[in-house]
């Protein structure tokens, strides 16, 4: 909806009737994981975009490789680790805080062997390139 139609503020609406049908932070920690990931995207407000990335991050450690091969999720848990990381470093150096959005960029990039080298593993190899580029310049 918001990636291909613009429609952030109906996302918006229809992932938070979604939150609540899993029952927000306490639901499957898998659900918790994505609609907070997606959730993130479709914010206006970039403190609220952190919010959820960092909702979708404390859920990710709750996830096992049991739970996501069940979903049929073709990524392990391990595999997830980068884009939330590059997700919540990008926030960061949104905000002005350097350093975290460091902390969180060297955390994602310890994590990227966790991804096969096919068309989502060189989209967020190249959304880390990016970060580290724009850090390098602040």
């Amino acid at each position: 909806m918001h990636h291909h139609q613009g429609q952030r503020a109906a996302a918006r609406d229809l992932f938070t009737q979604i939150w609540d049908d899993i029952g927000g932070e306490q639901g499957d920690p898998l659900h918790v994981c994505v609609l907070a990931h997606a959730m993130a995207d479709v914010q206006d407000d970039v403190h609220e975009e952190l919010v959820w990335d960092l909702r979708a991050l404390a859920a990710a450690d709750l996830v096992t490789d049991e739970r996501v091969a069940q979903a049929g999720v073709t990524l392990s848990v391990a595999g997830l680790y980068p884009s939330l990381h590059l997700n919540v470093g990008e926030c960061y150096r949104k905000l002005g805080d350097v350093g975290l959005a460091r902390k969180h960029l060297q955390q994602a990039q310890d994590t990227i062997g966790a991804l096969a080298d096919d068309g989502y593993g060189q989209l967020i190899k190249g959304g880390l390139e990016r970060l580290a580029q724009q850090l390098t310049s602040e």
